[in-house]
C-alpha cells in the first residue's frame, strides 16, 4: 500500500486500485478520516461516505473495469445528488435532496466512480470568495486566515488538502480557475456546453458549466473523457511548435508583485522549452465584454434559478430563496434585480446578439493573425486575501472592488465559451498563483494535451 495516498493524483490512486495495492473501499475511509483531519478547512458541506455501509463500500470494490474504477470523487453543493442534500450553501435549501441526480453525477457512476462528499461554496455560488455566511468561510488550506476563493472553494481546498484527488465545480466566470489558482491546484473550465448541465443549481444558462478541480493535468484529461464522453487524444505536445500569445494589456496591469514575478518565470520556463510567446492585444474587445458579462448574469439568474426550483424543488418559492439568503455581497446582488431596477431586456438581448458575436469575432481573429495555440496569462491579478474583506482589497496599496478584481482575467473565456485551465505556478514560499491557459472555443483536448506539456516543463 502506498505510504500516503493523500499525495496520490486521481490517475496513480486508480492505478493503485487495479494493481490490487489499495481497495477502493480502504481508500474511501482513508478519504473519511482525512475529512476529519482538516474539518477546521470548511471544505466539506456534506459527507455521502459517512452513511455508506458494508455492502456499498464492498461493492465500490467490484467495479474495477470502469474508468474510474471506485474513485471517490466530490462535488460541488450545487450539483443535484440523490443521496444527500444539494443546497447551493443557501438556508432554504439546506435539507433538500433532489430526487435524481444531474447529468454529470450519473456519468461518473457510469464510469466506477461515485460522489463521496458535497464541497462548500460561495452562497448559491455567487461570488468568488467562498465566505459564506450560512455555512460558514471556506479556508485556505495554505494559509486558513486567506479565502479559498470561490464559488468553488471547497472543491479546490478538498483537493489542495488531500482530501479528494478529482472534485467537480462550476464555473460561470471564473469559479473553477480561481479558486484553484488560490489554493495551488489545476482547475479547467471546459468551453461551453460540452458537460451537460442538467441538474445543476444556474446561475446563467449561458456562462455556466460543470468543471474539474485536481491535482494533475491527466486528472482534468481523465474527468474530460468521462464527463463529455468523448475520449480522443491529442497525443504529446511538442512545446517548440508551440505558439503563445502573451496578452500584456488588461491581463497584466497592476499585478502584485508576487503574480508578476511568478508568471515571468513561467513565460521564461516556456520560452527555455522552445515556445514561441507572441505579444498580442485584445483592444477592441473590452467593449463588448463589459457590456455582456453583468447583464446576461443578472438576466438570467432571475428566470434560470427560478425555473429550477420549479423542476427540482417546487416546495421552495424563489421568494422564500431570496428571503433566506445570508450572505451579504449575494443579498445585495439580488436585491438589486428586483422591481424597476432589474436588467432591461434590451441590454441583454444586446449583450447577446451584439456583444458576445464581436467579442468571438475578435477572439478568433487575434489567434488566427499571430498563428496561436492558447494565449497565457495570470489566472487572477493577486493572490488569496483575508476572510471577510468581501467588498474590497488592498492591491498595490489601493483598495479595489473584490469580485471584479478577482475576475478580470478569467472572464472573458467565460462569456465567449472557451475552455481556459490554471495551472499552479511553482513558488517556493508564500501564497499560491496561477497561471492560465486558453484556446479557441471547442479545442478542449487540444488544450489539455498543450497543459500536460506545459506542466512538465514546470516541474523539470
Amino acid at each position: 500500500m502506498p505510504q500516503d495516498l493523500s499525495k496520490l493524483d486521481g490517475v496513480a490512486t486508480i492505478a493503485a486500485f487495479k494493481s490490487g495495492a489499495v481497495t477502493p473501499a480502504a481508500y474511501a475511509e482513508g478519504v473519511i478520516e482525512r475529512s476529519a483531519q482538516h474539518s477546521q478547512l470548511n471544505a466539506i458541506q456534506s459527507f455521502a461516505a459517512i452513511a455508506l455501509g458494508p455492502d456499498i463500500l464492498e461493492a465500490i470494490d467490484a467495479t474495477p473495469e470502469g474508468a474510474l474504477a471506485g474513485l471517490p470523487v466530490l462535488a460541488k453543493d450545487n450539483i443535484n445528488t440523490n443521496t444527500y442534500p444539494t443546497s447551493g450553501g443557501t438556508k432554504s435549501l439546506l435539507h433538500h435532496t433532489p430526487k435524481t441526480n444531474a447529468d454529470v453525477v450519473n456519468r461518473i457512476k457510469g464510469a466506477g466512480g461515485f460522489i463521496a462528499a458535497k464541497a462548500s461554496m460561495h452562497e448559491l455560488a455567487f461570488g468568488i470568495t467562498s465566505n459564506n455566511a450560512v455555512t460558514g468561510a471556506v479556508r485556505n488550506p495554505v494559509d486558513p486566515d486567506m479565502i479559498a476563493g470561490g464559488s468553488s472553494g471547497g472543491t479546490a481546498v478538498a483537493v489542495a488538502s488531500g482530501i479528494f484527488p478529482i472534485g467537480l465545480g462550476t464555473d460561470t466566470g471564473g469559479s473553477c480557475r480561481i479558486p484553484a489558482a488560490l489554493c495551488g491546484v489545476v482547475g479547467f473550465r471546459p468551453t461551453t456546453g460540452r458537460y451537460d448541465s442538467d441538474g445543476v443549481l444556474p446561475i446563467s444558462h449561458t456562462r455556466d458549466t460543470v468543471g474539474t478541480i485536481a491535482r494533475s493535468v491527466r486528472d482534468v484529461a481523465l474527468m474530460d473523457n468521462v464527463l463529455s464522453g468523448k475520449s480522443a487524444d491529442k497525443g504529446t505536445v511538442d512545446l517548440s511548435q508551440v505558439t503563445f500569445g502573451v496578452p500584456k494589456g488588461r491581463f497584466f496591469d497592476d499585478l502584485e508583485p508576487a503574480v508578476a514575478n511568478a508568471i515571468e518565470t513561467q513565460l521564461s520556463v516556456l520560452s527555455k522549452a522552445g515556445a514561441k510567446l507572441v505579444d498580442v492585444s485584445f483592444e477592441p474587445i473590452w467593449a463588448h465584454n463589459d457590456a455582456f458579462g453583468f447583464p446576461v448574469v443578472l438576466y438570467e439568474v432571475m428566470r434560470d434559478l427560478p425555473a429550477y426550483l420549479a423542476k427540482h424543488v417546487p416546495d421552495t418559492s424563489f421568494e422564500d430563496l431570496i428571503a433566506g439568503i445570508g450572505s451579504p455581497d449575494v443579498a445585495g446582488a439580488f436585491a438589486s434585480q428586483m422591481g424597476d431596477d432589474a436588467m432591461p431586456q434590451v441590454a441583454y438581448d444586446a449583450a447577446m446578439n451584439e456583444h458576445r458575436p464581436a467579442m468571438r469575432k475578435i477572439y478568433a481573429q487575434v489567434f488566427e493573425d499571430h498563428g496561436l495555440d492558447a494565449i497565457v496569462f495570470p489566472t487572477t491579478p493577486l493572490t488569496a486575501r483575508p476572510i471577510g474583506q468581501d467588498e474590497t482589497v488592498d492591491l498595490n496599496g489601493a483598495q479595489v472592488p473584490t469580485f471584479p478584481t478577482y475576475i478580470r482575467n478569467t472572464d472573458l473565456g467565460s462569456n465567449i465559451g472557451a475552455p481556459g485551465i490554471s495551472l499552479p505556478c511553482p513558488v517556493t514560499s508564500g501564497l499560491p498563483v496561477g497561471v492560465e491557459f486558453d484556446a479557441l472555443p471547442g479545442q478542449d483536448r487540444a488544450l489539455l494535451a498543450l497543459a500536460m506539456a506545459v506542466e512538465k516543463a514546470m516541474a523539470q
